[in-house]
């Protein structure tokens, strides 16, 4: 496993993190399936773990903490984050600060640590000013109960208007961003990519493999496969991933992973950090197996002309506007 630098920060995390939105796996197969899976992240050298507090009403938070209490604080980095409703009233959701300094407590009690490394503002939120958010983060780094904070699935602009608040008040700074990024999905490299490099900000990206589109167990002209994410997942992301043009391009990627000698799912993984302001890719897996195989990513350098033929599979266009 290689690590690198939490942007121009000090931290050093995985190339390949692990993440969790698991159900309540509570005394059943898939929990000591999930200890197996987490076992053997630390194993083979993954330090970071990611997590919410609206991730299966805690239960996530939950099952993290008791299996990372195994071993010593120093050899993790653990993540959450706050923003989804956690219950019916009208403070239990959004990034006000009291419902940031109720929640930053519980997931603390919830992941059995003194201190979150990376804490995350999972969504805008439009009835609370920015200055209040961004304030109370400042203030759980200097309290010690936040080591480092971000957002998820921020807009350019939103970005930009913390950056300006921090700056104007003199708060501790943004370090990190956790955005959606994947080959299907590619709109921070319009101007996230460049806010993030000037600003010194690490890119942690979720659903690297959109969905399980780029593992290539989708494949077009087939069935889906039994038991996998697009025959029970209820807000059906990974159904409407299976457009023709999106299948028509894993058709055309695959030969591209064999030449490599790699899976598909590795290629996808390396792809991301071809990218030098990327920390690490946050993976998801349900088995050890899945795990290891994402595994062999870190490290793997696509060659240039595999990355040429890639872009022009992919045939991305940037948002690009003439002005005058």
């Amino acid at each position: 496993m290689k690590y690198r630098n939490l942007g121009k920060w000090g931290l050093k995390v995985s190339e390949v993190a692990l993440g969790s939105w698991v159900t309540d796996l509570s005394g059943t197969d898939a929990e000591q399936t999930a200890k197996e899976t987490v076992k053997a992240a630390f194993d083979n050298g993954v330090n970071f773990f990611d997590c919410a507090d609206a991730y299966s009403g805690g239960a996530a938070e939950r099952f993290f903490g008791k299996v990372l209490n195994e071993h010593s604080r120093n050899e993790f980095v653990v993540s959450s984050k706050v923003f989804f409703p956690v219950g019916r009233g009208a403070n239990d959701w959004g990034l006000s600060r009291k419902h940031i300094i109720e929640q930053i407590d519980k997931s603390l009690k919830n992941l059995r640590v003194d201190y979150i490394d990376l804490y995350f503002c999972h969504r805008f939120d439009p009835s609370t000013p920015v200055e209040e958010t961004m304030q109370v983060l400042s203030d759980l780094v200097q309290q010690g109960k936040i080591l480092y904070y971000g957002v998820s699935e921020w807009s350019p602009v939103q970005i930009a208007e913390a950056l300006s608040v921090i700056k104007e008040n003199r708060l501790r700074p943004l370090s990190v961003i956790q955005p959606q990024y994947n080959m299907a999905d590619r709109y921070i490299e319009d101007e996230i990519v460049g806010i993030c490099e000037k600003n010194g900000i690490g890119i942690v990206p979720f659903s690297p493999l959109a969905q399980g589109l780029l593992t290539g167990k989708y494949r077009k002209g087939k069935p889906i496969p039994a038991g996998s994410r697009a025959t029970w997942q209820a807000d059906k992301q990974i159904n409407n991933l299976l457009t023709e043009e999106n299948l028509d391009k894993v058709e055309r990627l695959i030969p591209i992973a064999e030449s490599l000698g790699v899976p598909l799912s590795v290629l996808a993984l390396a792809w991301i950090l071809r990218l030098r302001q990327i920390s690490s890719v946050i993976t998801g897996a349900s088995r050890p197996s899945q795990l290891l195989s994402n595994l062999a990513a870190s490290g793997f350098v696509i060659p240039d002309d595999a990355l040429r033929a890639i872009d022009q599979i992919l045939d991305y266009k940037p948002f690009v506007r003439r002005i005058g």
